[in-house]
């Protein structure tokens, strides 16, 4: 039977639930005792290490370090014994200089070892249409680029957890559909020292194995969840992803049915996406404001 959720702020779709409230509560008194071992993937994006405060909160320094390897250590009984965690830490500038921080590194390193987890690999995300900074030292005395990407790193307990690339297949190039038409190309030794032989392309498997590298600008200003938070004057939230990251995901790590966790929902991209690639879902989200925003990505939502 299961533990029923506290007292805390809760709407339900068909397939999934958002919950208003610190993700180390709901972990501790609803997932555990309800979801142990049942979560297939785990896509979240927490606050950045950053060296100043934002409204959707954040830590810095060691206290970032400790904190988000404690929730990463709670979340581990989640997991199915083939699941995935998916974690965005982003990047941080040195406070009063144009240097880099190192933390969210370091950041990583001390998550895969403390949570004894495994660095299945590493993902870039880039927006083009990323806003220069930092603008002290982008746009003002103009000493560095903008900063255009950020990293998603792919973790598990096992070296071999579900995925399936051919879930997630680019559109062929036009140079490669005329390839396969004409299954003509030069065979033999590379420069690189790959041997292609003279049937190694000559398949159509429905489209091309995509890079590491996500390109999504994240630039709409029309669907409904930025157009109902408008319209009844809700916070939108500062930090939105756009679905080709989740989606991207969510395809590849996990089937039809299984359960995506996201702990740091925001305005609950993920589970938007979950719930439109028919997995069941489960959404955490602290801040009041946004979690009633996220709900005006529902129609359905109760």
């Amino acid at each position: 039977m299961q533990k029923p959720i506290q007292n805390w702020g809760s709407y339900k779709t068909s397939r999934g639930i958002c919950i208003n409230e610190k993700c180390e509560n709901v972990i501790e008194n609803y997932l555990i005792p309800n979801y142990f071992n049942k979560i297939q993937l785990i896509f979240t994006s927490p606050p950045f290490p950053l060296n100043r405060a934002k409204k959707y909160g954040n830590l810095s320094g060691e206290n970032y370090k400790e904190w988000l390897c404690g929730v990463g250590n709670s979340l581990l009984p989640l997991l199915t014994d083939t699941g995935s965690i998916v974690i965005e830490i982003g990047n941080a500038w040195n406070p009063g200089e144009p240097t880099f921080s190192t933390l969210p590194m370091e950041t990583l390193l001390e998550f895969k070892n403390k949570c004894n987890l495994y660095l299945c690999q590493e993902f870039i995300y880039y927006n083009p249409a990323r806003l220069p900074s930092p603008i002290e030292w982008v746009n003002k005395s103009k000493i560095r680029v903008k900063d255009s990407f950020s990293r998603f790193w792919w973790l598990s307990r096992t070296p071999y957890p579900y995925a399936c690339n051919t879930r997630v297949l680019e559109q062929y190039s036009k140079q490669m559909e005329k390839l396969l038409a004409n299954k003509k190309y030069n065979a033999g030794l590379r420069p690189s020292e790959h041997n292609i032989s003279e049937t190694s392309f000559l398949q159509d498997n429905g489209g091309a194995i995509p890079s590491n590298v996500i390109i999504a600008a994240n630039t709409n200003s029309q669907n409904e969840y930025l157009k109902k938070c408008k319209e009844l004057n809700f916070a939108i939230h500062p930090a939105r992803m756009p679905t080709a990251l989740p989606d991207f995901f969510i395809k590849m790590l996990s089937n039809e049915d299984d359960i995506v966790l996201d702990c740091f929902a925001g305005s609950n991209t993920t589970g938007y996406c979950a719930e439109s690639l028919n997995r069941r879902w489960i959404s955490i989200e602290a801040n009041e404001e946004y979690y009633i925003g996220s709900k005006f990505r529902f129609t359905e939502a109760e």
